[in-house]
C-alpha cells in the first residue's frame, strides 16, 4: 500500500469521493466516555468546503451528546471499491428550513413525518483531520492481488493510504 497525504482541495475531493460512495457512516459522539456512543448515519451532502451534512432526530441521543460536546468522529467503511475514511471534527445542530428542504428525501419518511416534522434537525459536521484507505479497485481484484502476494511472496499494490489536511 502506498502513502499519499492530501491537502486542501485534494483532501476535500477525497472526503467527498469516499463519503458519497460509501454513504453510511458510523458517527461516534460523547468521545470522552467509554464505550463511545455510536450510531449509523446516512450522508446527505458533502459541500465544497468538505463539511458533511446529515438529517437527525432533534430528540436523539447523538444530538444530545453533540449539544454537550461538539467533538465527533465519523468512520466510513466499504463501498464498491473498498474505501475507508476515519474523520474527526466538530458538529453543529440546526433546524434551518432551507437546509432541511435541500437534504430531505422520500426515504427520510421512514424516520420523520415529512420535512415539516418538528423533530427534523440538521447536523453539519466540520472536519479537522482525517485518514483514508482506498484500494482503487474492487474486492475481487484485491483478493486476487493478496492471494498472488501470499503465493509469490511479492509485494502487491493494493491501494493508497494517507492523512487528509482540510
Amino acid at each position: 500500500m502506498s502513502t499519499q497525504n492530501l491537502y486542501n482541495s485534494e483532501a476535500i475531493k477525497k472526503v467527498k469521493d469516499i463519503a458519497t460512495d460509501v454513504d453510511f457512516t458510523m458517527m461516534a459522539t460523547n468521545l470522552k466516555k467509554q464505550p463511545l456512543s455510536v450510531v449509523p448515519m446516512s450522508t446527505k451532502k458533502v459541500d465544497d468546503l468538505g463539511n458533511i451534512w446529515f438529517l437527525s432526530g432533534a430528540d436523539s441521543d447523538h444530538n444530545a451528546d453533540i449539544q454537550k460536546d461538539s467533538n465527533v468522529q465519523l468512520m466510513y467503511s466499504g463501498g464498491s471499491d473498498m474505501k475507508f475514511l476515519s474523520i474527526y471534527g466538530t458538529a453543529e445542530i440546526t433546524k434551518d428550513k432551507a437546509m432541511i428542504e435541500e437534504l430531505y428525501g422520500k426515504t427520510d419518511n421512514i424516520w420523520f413525518d415529512g420535512k415539516d416534522d418538528p423533530n427534523v434537525s440538521v447536523i453539519k459536521f466540520i472536519p479537522s483531520e482525517a485518514a483514508y484507505w482506498d484500494s482503487g479497485s474492487n474486492k475481487l481484484v484485491n483478493l486476487f492481488k493478496m492471494a498472488k502476494g501470499a503465493i509469490t511472496g511479492e509485494k502487491q499494490d493494493i491501494g493508497t493510504t494517507g492523512k487528509l489536511k482540510l
